[in-house]
This record gives structure tokens, sequence and C-alpha cells, in this order.
């Protein structure tokens, strides 16, 4: 066996719901995160997970890791099946749901190395939910293929396949596998990034702009029909510094309090008015953290409850 791979290894089913509820309800909603890309959703599962639970006997189960996973994955692939026409008629933009520190959330849930980036979380959107549940298993939890092909009720050779396809599909995005892999580093060379960003983005200054975009920068935004925002992905360079430095386009963010928080494991940008998040700017870099290759910008306010700014959280100044 591979170094990358392992087996769902076989455990003692001598616990109470309790006891099993302490146990993997972390590990259930790091899946059902993954899958979904929704906070609420994600919790909505687990909750249901051990809610069966309670009703089944827990002698039956032989292997309480491995019930769990399958159970969160069948949810999540029915949610996302039936998810797939709402998605179609959303006004706008879908984004996946930044995860915050919240104090809705508990603190183990938001340890860095638990956390998947939300650059890598924009990737996955890209999957069938069946290519997303292999490459989940897979690349986030180091599943060999046998497993999945159990918890999917798949062949081994299928999930294979499933696999190779996804890696492919994801190919343009591998600065953001990169970056998932880096999600626990030092972030000290990523707030200077983010300084520099924000002191040129609130002095409309273009040229310190256009030293820190990519060759081919993409600005994304999510208002859900909600809060009017930029409606289609803008994938042009001369078109996205020109959206970050108008003085009519993005002027709101402009008029907010910044602060840095951390996202997804990540430190990102939150704009605060009277104390409360109004939006969430998240960056991905280029695999030499020296640009800026994405722009994520969240302003659905249905999706910033669970970010929060902690006191000790750095402030940005403007200029």
């Amino acid at each position: 066996m591979s170094g990358k791979e392992h087996r769902i290894e076989q455990e003692s089913v001598d616990l109470n719901l309790e006891e099993l509820y302490q146990r993997y309800r972390k590990y259930s909603f790091a899946i059902a995160y993954r899958m979904l890309g929704t906070v609420t959703d994600a919790e909505d599962v687990v909750q249901d997970c051990f809610v069966e639970l309670k009703n089944k006997p827990l002698d039956d189960i032989h292997n309480p890791k491995a019930y769990v996973a399958k159970m969160t994955m069948n949810r999540c692939l029915n949610l996302l099946n039936s998810a797939r026409k709402q998605r179609e008629t959303y006004v706008g933009q879908w984004l996946p749901e930044p995860l915050g520190e919240s104090a809705d959330l508990p603190a183990d849930w938001l340890e860095r190395k638990d956390m998947i980036s939300y650059a890598f979380l924009v990737l996955l959107e890209q999957l069938k939910p069946i290519e997303r549940a292999v490459f989940v298993l897979r690349e986030a939890f180091q599943y060999d293929y046998k497993d999945i092909a159990e918890l999917l009720g798949k062949t081994e050779s299928n999930c294979r396949q499933l696999f190779s396809r996804s890696r492919r599909i994801l190919s343009s995005g591998e600065s953001a596998l990169e970056a998932q892999s880096s999600c626990n580093m030092n972030n000290s060379s990523r707030i200077k990034l983010l300084e520099r960003f924000t002191t040129a983005f609130l002095a409309y200054d273009v040229t310190a702009m256009l030293e820190l975009l990519a060759e081919q920068p993409v600005f994304v935004s999510d208002g859900g029909g909600n809060v009017h925002t930029v409606m289609r992905p803008m994938v042009v360079r001369k078109g996205v510094l020109a959206l970050l430095t108008s003085r009519r386009v993005l002027t709101v963010l402009r008029e907010r309090d910044v602060f840095h928080t951390v996202i997804n494991g990540e430190v990102q940008l939150a704009f605060l008015e009277d104390g409360k998040v109004r939006e969430t700017l998240c960056l991905r870099l280029t695999p030499d953290g020296e640009h800026i290759q994405s722009f994520y910008l969240m302003v659905n306010p249905d999706k910033l409850g669970y970010i929060h700014i902690g006191q000790k959280k750095r402030t940005c100044d403007k200029k």
C-alpha cells in the first residue's frame, strides 16, 4: 500500500450515540462541506446522519467511520442532484459559502489542518456530483479505490476512471490544488500581499494594482439576487484592472472597514459596516505567491453568516 492510500480501519463499536457524535461529527462535516460548498447544508447533513443513527441498533454497525462516511456521501449526492436545477436558476454567479471564525461552530472545526481553501472549493464546482465524491474521498481523505468503491457502490475501475476524469477537468486550476496543500503554512507573505492589494485598491492605484495581477486574472462575485454586484465573471486582465480601480464600480467596498480574517484556513479580507460583515473577498494567488490569480467577492448576505471578526484581527488602514 502506498503512502498516499489508506484503508478504512475496523474500529470498536462499543460506543454510545453521544460518543459516536463527538468522534465523527467533524469527519462528517468535513466531507459534507467539501461536497456541498455550503455550511448550513453540511450541518444539516451531519445532524440527519446522527438522527438516523439514533434509531438504529449500534451493534449492527461494524465500522462506524465507514458507515458515517457512506451516510454522509449518500445525503450529499442526493442534495447535489436535487440542487442542480436550483443553481441553474440562481441569479448571477454561484459561489461556495465561505467558512470563517464563528461562535456558532465548534473551534475544532476551524483548525487549519482540517480546512479546505476557498479556491479549491470553487474548483470543485466544475465536477459532477459523483466525480466530486470520488475526488474528495481520494484527494482530500486519501482513501484507496477499494474503499471508495465500497462507499459509493461503484467498481474500483469506475472509481479510477472518475478520478482521472476529475483531475483532467481540474487541471486548469492546478495552482488552487497547490494552494490547498499549503493551507496550514505561515501566512506572513500572504498578509504582505493583502496589504499591498488593499492599499492599491483603496487608493485607486492603477500602477500598483497592475503589478499585483496575474497575466490572466479572474474576478467573480456572488450576490444571489439579494445585492447588486458584478453579474458575470470578468476574465480579461484589462477588464479586471478597470473593475478594481474604477471610481464607480465596487465603490461601496471602499466605504467599509477592511479587516484581515481567516476564511477556509487562509487569511482573506472582510468588509464591515457597523461591526457587521457585509462582504468578503477571497484571493487565489499564483503558485509562486507573488500575484493574484482570482478574486472571489461574496456579497450575498445569506452566505456570510459564518464569518466573524474577532477583536484581535488586524485592520487594514485606509489611506
